[in-house]
């Protein structure tokens, strides 16, 4: 699951996977043994068996004896690290209350605000000349502005959480990848103890669960890897749809903007996150005829378990019944805000660039290698050149909550010169 092959046609790979029945022997890099599950009700059956499966990769047999060395490319996405996706029972409730409880505090339409100027600022920069990747230009940037935004990050640090968490997911040099961002990340939350402020990352050290630093560390790394690599794939995976998909780029030159169907239609064809999930039996167990064994990787394939063809109902709008967002107690916390910041990142570029399309034939987009995302290499497209449009800054509007809350994070004037976003942006671009 790690070559070129699988990247461009994963949907074969699964089809030959259901051969073997709802799970499949795999191999996620070169000796790295697991077993994929690939239909939807075995995908569910593990995803809320917290009796039989844990989460937690100290079970992991091949890691504990050898066989699956520490600088293996797939580790650091799979290794045990104390937060609320790696732990269960009690431990698990209390690292996932401290994330929910600080996410609940970012009011939607504060968010809303943040993403539609940090659009607008990525827009002005492509939009007089025409062209543009829509991928490195857009959707992988906006969701780290938008992370820096809510979690109070430096452009200083945040330029080294962007380098440290693209080498995890790529799986390029990932030990000093991970290495980078745990450093990184620590700094951050140094930073934050010392003087906190109206952020998550502030709001996630005063919380009562009392995280260590350590614990700390690694939710970042969790709520960080979830809130930007599978966010720019669906933003991509959004926009590649609408402009390529007949049954969307109708709507499209009417006037119509199907966004919300569209996204429907990736969370379940093209999840961003298409296998991970991952879950160890705590004994021996023997599913559908296949034995399961304990401690061994179980990797539920969200992709596959999403196009089961056991599957009847195939009217995928406005239908939440995918697996995109996992299922029991490790559901994603933050579906709601990714899917928000998803919809108007795709919205907010087709009202500003109405007549973009593809650059070249949807068939020749190329995907980035990797067991565990489902991402393109690239999004060029090409559009009438136009204006940067003069917009004044907008006011945050004064609520109930804002009286009783610490203020809600005041995004940057979109490319003020001295701005530690547009120097993020700066450099994103080599200049």
């Amino acid at each position: 699951m790690y070559g070129p092959e699988f990247a461009a046609d994963p949907a074969a790979f699964y089809r030959g996977a259901r051969t073997t029945g709802p799970t499949a022997p795999v191999e996620l890099a070169p000796g790295v043994r697991a077993t994929l599950v690939t239909s939807y009700d075995a995908a569910l059956h593990v995803l809320r068996g917290t009796e039989t499966f844990s989460k937690d990769p100290r079970h992991w047999n091949d890691l504990n004896d050898g066989t699956v060395p520490r600088d293996s490319p797939v580790v650091p996405m799979m290794m045990y690290r104390p937060n609320a996706l790696f732990s269960d029972g009690e431990e698990h409730r209390r690292l996932r209350g401290a994330i929910t409880d600080s996410l609940a505090r970012v009011e939607p339409h504060t968010l809303r605000g943040y993403v539609e100027r940090s659009a607008d600022t990525l827009i002005d920069r492509f939009a007089p000349t025409g062209e543009a990747d829509l991928l490195g230009e857009y959707a992988q940037v906006l969701p780290l502005l938008v992370f820096n935004h809510l979690f109070g990050c430096p452009a200083e640090l945040g330029l080294k959480l962007v380098e440290g968490m693209s080498g995890i997911f790529d799986g390029v040099d990932a030990e000093r990848a991970d290495e980078l961002l745990s450093t990184t990340l620590l700094e951050l939350v140094t930073l934050k103890r010392k003087k906190p402020g109206p952020d998550v990352t502030s709001w996630l050290t005063l919380h009562p669960a009392q995280l260590t630093d350590e614990e700390m560390i690694h939710t970042l790394v969790v709520l960080m890897g979830a809130g930007t690599e599978p966010q720019q794939n669906l933003i991509a995976g959004g926009l590649r749809l609408l402009l390529s998909d007949d049954r969307f780029a109708g709507d499209l030159s009417g006037g119509s903007l199907p966004v919300e169907d569209a996204l429907d239609e990736v969370l379940w064809t093209d999840p961003p996150m298409a296998n991970y999930a991952v879950h160890y039996p705590k004994r021996d167990v023997v599913y559908e005829g296949a034995l399961l064994k304990a401690g061994d990787p179980l990797v539920v394939s969200l992709a596959a378990a999403n196009t089961d063809p056991a599957l009847t109902n195939d009217q995928r709008k406005g239908n939440r019944a995918h697996l995109a967002w996992s299922a029991g107690p490790h559901n994603c916390p933050a579906r709601s805000e990714a899917r928000l910041i998803a919809s108007v990142a795709v919205e907010k570029l087709l009202d500003r660039l109405p007549d973009i399309e593809l650059a070249v034939p949807v068939g020749e987009l190329e995907w980035r290698p990797g067991p565990f995302h489902r991402a393109l290499a690239a999004l060029p497209v090409t559009f009438p050149p136009a204006p940067v449009a003069a917009r004044p800054r907008p006011r945050r509007p004064i609520t109930p909550q804002a009286r009783t809350r610490p203020a809600p994070i005041e995004a940057p004037t979109p490319n003020h010169p001295t701005s530690p976003w547009t120097r993020l942006l700066s450099w994103w671009r080599g200049e």
